[in-house]
């Protein structure tokens, strides 16, 4: 009998396992809570990649590219390619609720808000599941008001108003510099003491100049203290500070969700986030169940990428062809 795989995630390294997976003779299933590459689609309307075409490709279809470095519209556009060429079978805006594993075989349930339950059976599951989807907090009163949001999508509602960005890393860098092109008043407040040395190197001169000619306000070694109706109030060298604000943009990067991990049985380490697996095999504690993409870092978004993720399927798929004894 066909043996059958669940992939958890219809990310690129989500995407790249199902092909490699499908390449050795393992059916499989793509379950994802969006559609296709989410996160992706969630990015900046005008967002520009860090890496060249050729090193987003997965399933050795190439990316073709007026650019060198792709924006987010010609990546959702690929991505649509590969899915279709290849023929995977994505089941869009299902979300996994429960994985449990019995007599060998794994039972994936999902749910689909109008079509409603779905039980699936399989004999491996990978866990694709990436990290965008769980901002981190800045836990502190206020934090959950209405005029405070995590992402940042598209500058033109915010013409004419008020902005604070808080965080000094790319997310927030992107998102000050489009701010400040549709006419709106940015503020950014930064813990750190200076530029951060992670941002996109073509993208910090045009920041730098923006602070440098004050159509940017730029407040380092800042501690967000409170966020009100209409201010932000912060901590700057021992002084408490406020801030006119509209609108509050907390650019503080994301975590990956444990839940499935944890429920599965997967041991996560409380103080990396970092799942029990064997970094040549990417196979978890529990046997069959493996991880793929970023959710192998942990808290540490910075460590894996695309271009490195995109290979973790054919470790896996090779795993299994030794496993199942599949000629090449």
């Amino acid at each position: 009998m066909k043996k059958q795989a669940i992939i958890v995630g219809a990310g690129p390294c989500g995407l790249s396992a199902a092909i490699e997976l499908e390449r050795i003779g393992i059916s499989c299933t793509v379950i994802e809570r969006g559609n296709i590459v989410d996160a992706i689609y969630h990015y900046p309307t005008h967002q520009t990649f860090f890496s060249s075409a050729n090193l987003l490709e997965i399933g050795d279809i190439p990316f073709i590219c007026k650019d060198l470095k792709p924006r987010r519209q010609d990546a959702l556009v690929y991505y649509r390619e590969v899915v279709s060429r290849m023929n995977l079978d994505v089941k869009p805006f299902e979300t996994v609720t429960s994985i449990d594993k019995e007599d060998g075989r794994f039972t994936v349930t999902s749910h689909h808000e109008r079509h409603g339950t779905t039980v699936r059976t399989a004999d491996y599951v990978v866990l694709a599941t990436g990290y965008y989807g769980r901002p981190r907090n800045l836990d502190v009163p206020g934090e959950e008001l209405p005029h405070v949001s995590h992402y940042f999508k598209e500058a033109h509602p915010y013409y004419r108003q008020r902005v604070t960005v808080i965080g000094g890393k790319n997310s927030a860098v992107d998102a000050a510099i489009e701010l400040e092109k549709a006419g709106a008043h940015v503020t950014v407040l930064y813990r750190g003491d200076g530029y951060s040395p992670s941002v996109k190197p073509w993208v910090l001169p045009a920041f730098d100049s923006l602070v440098r000619h004050e159509k940017v306000r730029y407040e380092l070694e800042t501690e967000i203290v409170r966020i009100e109706t209409d201010r932000v109030v912060y901590r700057q060298y021992g002084v408490e500070k406020s801030v006119a604000a509209d609108h509050v943009l907390a650019m503080t990067g994301y975590l990956p969700d444990h839940g499935l991990f944890a429920e599965s049985g997967v041991t996560i380490d409380d103080e990396t986030g970092v799942p029990s697996f064997d970094e040549d095999t990417y196979e978890t504690n529990v046997e069959g169940l493996f991880i793929a993409g970023v959710v192998a870092a942990g808290n540490d978004a910075n460590k894996i990428f695309i271009e490195n993720g995109r290979f973790h399927g054919k470790a896996i798929a090779e795993t299994l062809r030794e496993r199942n004894g599949v000629t090449s």
